[in-house]
């Protein structure tokens, strides 16, 4: 189980030790599926299409917007779905926190605490 109070003592602008990715390129679908499956989460399509829509909003803002303007646009856009319902009981950690990590995304700016989002 993840320590959040260890996570959020560790450095905030050094994500490589959260276990964050800093750079798109080396990502892939198979990495996500295997740090979580570490962490004891098995991903789903719904999952996965988080993911992407992480990864998608990354590379077209880089590392511009956010976090409160990504949670509102991750609610927006899986509104159909269940909104933040769905995004929380698919990522119980937190949909920022929990899915940036597994789509090798650094946290996004205005988030104080790398807990952002989670449900602790």
């Amino acid at each position: 189980m993840l320590d959040i109070n260890k996570w959020v003592a560790q450095a905030h602008d050094n994500p490589d030790a959260r276990g964050h990715l800093g750079e798109l390129d080396p990502w892939n679908e198979a990495q996500a599926i295997a740090m979580a499956r570490a962490d004891g989460l098995e991903l789903t399509d719904d999952h996965l299409g988080i993911i992407r829509y992480l990864r998608d909003c990354y590379a077209d803002h880089g590392g511009t917007i956010n976090a409160r303007m990504l949670t509102s646009s991750l609610e927006e856009e899986f509104a159909g779905l269940g909104g933040h319902k769905f995004l929380y009981g698919l990522f119980p950690h937190g949909p920022i926190a929990q899915a940036s990590r597994y789509a090798g995304l650094p946290l996004p700016p205005g988030t104080r605490d790398p807990s952002f989002g989670t449900t602790h």
